[in-house]
């Protein structure tokens, strides 16, 4: 049983009990049709065994548990060219569960500004004299989603150990830790909540539900007030050791989506099992039974508008001119730590298997996929025998999907 077999057959009574805007229903009717005749495809005959074989598109959607490994693939390959022969560091900021249904009610506006004060602590930090006094690099993915669909949002930050100098020399950072996590913490709470407390200040909020007395001036003040005094989560993960597992974490991170097929464990009129991993019982492995309607609500929760950017990259990582700046950044740490022709093709090669290896069991049933729905497909997979298209259509555009959708409200 797949998320697209539960959308099917309950999707429609779903979205009667919980509206949800156009953007989510659209994504919603994407994973439902993947990989069904709505979605377009073809049937084949085999001409020697008769065999007959049907071929669905897939619907390619970024939140489709099953599609997005060719994407993620090439989206790796373009970041291998990126990283420098320098150990990485794992940074991540989360924020405080008491601010989540204002999150809720505010998701572009909110997570924009979770990236920017995140960014600008890092950037700050390491800029100065006392920590490291260079500008550094970052890549960020945000996360809003816990082990149990519940809304966590949190940005994963991958950072290279070391930053250009004022001089424009390479300045390595410390190889056991990057910036201590307290002073992360706090700057980070400090730089969001003013950002926070501009945009309420400037009426670039939303108040509604459950957030619509936080609109009371008394009240905004005693949350902000609230928010200072309690400790926000900010924890540095072990340094990855080089480029080649910077690479494995990337393949499992920054095209993840909130839940994936294997997850579901059992599917019934009503309610449906998943598994988690409990981090507070040394990551045991649970099961969680949802009614059906509140696991739609919850993977809802975590579907963005379609221009929602949620990999950025910030400092030396920026795209602008960032080819000229990874170029002189390697040669300066060339200098520093000469490498070896030997060494060079070592890890060149560590980073080309490890970027196939971590592609390609997420990929292959994408790619086999894709294989078979190519029209140029002339050989029946039983047999070898010359194949016979009995019925061909092409992926419908989301306009017609949306036209000729029907959901189930049975």
């Amino acid at each position: 049983m797949t998320l697209g077999d539960i959308l099917r057959n309950q999707g429609g009574a779903f979205l009667q009990q919980f509206p949800q805007p156009p953007g989510v229903q659209r994504v919603l009717r994407n994973l439902a049709a993947c990989r069904t005749e709505a979605m377009g495809g073809h049937v084949t005959t085999c001409c020697h065994c008769q065999d007959i074989a049907y071929h669905y598109h897939s619907c390619g959607d970024r939140y489709c548990p099953q599609c997005g490994g060719s994407k993620r693939a090439a989206w790796l390959e373009r970041q291998a060219a990126c990283l420098l022969d320098v150990p990485y560091f794992h940074v991540v900021f989360t924020l405080p569960h008491q601010l989540s249904p204002l999150v809720l009610g505010n998701r572009q506006r909110l997570y924009h500004l979770l990236f920017s004060a995140a960014s600008k602590t890092l950037l700050e930090l390491a800029a100065d004299e006392k920590y490291l006094g260079a500008k550094i690099g970052a890549l960020m993915v945000l996360h809003t989603w816990g082990q149990q669909l519940e809304h966590h949002p949190h940005v994963h930050c991958v950072i290279p150990n070391g930053g250009l100098s004022a001089e424009g020399q390479w300045r390595m950072g410390s190889r056991k830790f990057f910036l201590p996590v307290r002073v992360l913490a706090k700057l980070f709470r400090g730089k969001f909540l003013d950002e926070l407390r501009q945009c309420h200040d400037t009426g670039q909020l939303q108040f509604a539900g459950s957030t619509g007395e936080m609109n009371d001036p008394a009240k905004w003040k005693r949350l902000i007030a609230d928010l200072y005094k309690i400790r926000w989560v900010t924890y540095a993960k072990e340094p990855f050791g080089g480029p080649e597992q910077v690479l494995k974490y990337l393949a499992g991170y920054t095209h993840r989506v909130a839940l994936s097929n294997p997850r579901i464990l059992k599917v019934s009129d009503s309610h449906v099992t998943l598994s988690y991993k409990d981090y507070a019982d040394g990551c045991r492995r649970k099961e969680l039974v949802l009614p059906t309607p509140e696991f739609l609500r919850r993977f809802s929760l975590h579907i963005q508008t379609s221009r929602f950017v949620r990999i950025r990259q910030f400092g030396l990582l920026s795209y602008r001119n960032r080819e000229g700046r990874l170029t002189h950044c390697r040669e300066l740490i060339a200098k520093q730590n000469p490498i070896t022709p030997d060494a060079q093709r070592k890890t060149a090669r560590l980073v080309y298997l490890v970027l196939l290896l971590a592609t390609a069991g997420a990929n292959r049933n994408s790619q086999e996929h894709d294989k078979k729905i190519d029209n140029r497909l002339t050989q029946c997979d039983r047999c070898g025998g010359p194949l016979e298209i009995r019925w061909s259509a092409d992926r419908p555009t989301s306009r017609a999907l949306e036209r000729s959708w029907q959901w189930n409200t049975s």
